[in-house]
């Protein structure tokens, strides 16, 4: 297995590479599947592969050639990442991928090879590349030119166009085999206890599970299921909750805790009435988090769905009470 990996990231990393060596892997490749799971890491040593000029016994990158030592020190100019960029004012980072940067991969696709035969570009994420920019990069798409690959890394492949989907192979990431995910959560120094409360919060996704518990985000996700049954209880203010939730950069990440809980309440209920509420409230959490994108004042949106769980869970014990 290459140093550092996941299996899952192994499994891609082989499927991928057999491709490349084979001379099987086309020039466009869309690498796609849910964020956190490495999806970035094994485009980049993929492209160490192609780039290196001499091989070691496995087939991997020698790691001591020039095009590789280029690659380590992140100068090898036949190798280019588009991502975020600083916008014009050089105040903050662009949160799209611009036509300008796209004719740019265009541009540097057509120069020669400065140490072999490839020339690699990954583009990361592949979803923020704006409609303009789209329309160029179909443009190389349609036009390909030997030993040049596009590699289009994104966790959402349903925002690209169809056309630019249609142009390229599929490397696809999955969730992997709950036991797998166990094993390497274990193997990264979690305990077990730990690891089985943080994959049944993520879903079964390992990336996600890892990293909550490094950062302390399930200790968040108990905070937000006991703020929710003070509310539910009345014993809290959904404006006062609504503006300490919104008080940080974590808005979205309790909301996505709050929706969850929705969810696991509803699983165990056998009442319809009560399962469609508490399914309309998940719903409604959900299109919070996207306002959260928006201007909108992020406290006074999250007060209001947090009312509405207060009043559909003041109903619900009424309902019970006649019961």
């Amino acid at each position: 297995m290459a140093p550092g990996f996941s299996p899952w990231q192994q499994r891609a990393y082989v499927q991928a590479a057999d491709a490349l060596d084979s001379g099987r892997l086309g020039h466009a490749l869309l690498v796609c599947g849910p964020a956190h799971l490495g999806k970035r890491a094994v485009a980049e040593r993929l492209a160490q592969r192609a780039l290196c000029r001499a091989r070691d016994t496995n087939g991997d990158a020698c790691g001591q050639c020039r095009s590789c030592q280029l690659f380590a020190a992140g100068t090898n100019p036949d190798y280019g990442v588009v991502s975020f960029v600083m916008n014009k004012e050089g105040t903050r980072l662009r949160t799209e991928v611009v036509i300008d940067q796209i004719r740019d991969l265009s541009a540097q696709f057509a120069l020669t090879p400065q140490y072999g035969g490839a020339r690699v570009a990954i583009i990361d994420p592949a979803d923020a590349v704006n409609h303009a920019a789209c329309n160029a990069l179909l443009k190389t798409l349609e036009e390909p030119q030997a030993g040049r690959y596009l590699w289009l890394v994104t966790a959402d492949p349903a925002r690209l166009p169809a056309t630019i989907r249609s142009r390229c192979q599929k490397l696809e990431f999955r969730l992997p085999p709950a036991e797998e995910s166990i094993q390497w959560l274990r193997g990264n120094g979690h305990d077990e206890q730990a690891v089985v409360e943080a994959l049944d919060a993520s879903r079964g996704h390992p990336g996600l599970a890892d990293l909550w518990l490094r950062d302390g985000s399930l200790r968040l996700r108990k905070e937000v299921v006991g703020d929710l049954t003070q509310l539910s209880r009345g014993d809290a203010s959904p404006l006062d909750v609504g503006q300490r939730w919104a008080g940080d950069d974590q808005a979205d990440l309790r909301l996505r805790f709050a929706a969850d809980h929705a969810l696991a309440l509803a699983a165990g209920l056998t009442e319809p009435g009560r399962t469609r509420t508490l399914a309309t409230w998940f719903d409604a959490a959900n299109r919070t988090r996207t306002l959260l994108r928006t201007t909108v004042r992020s406290d006074l949106a999250i007060a209001e769905l947090l009312l509405a769980w207060q009043g559909a869970s003041a109903s619900r014990a009424a309902a019970a009470g006649r019961t």
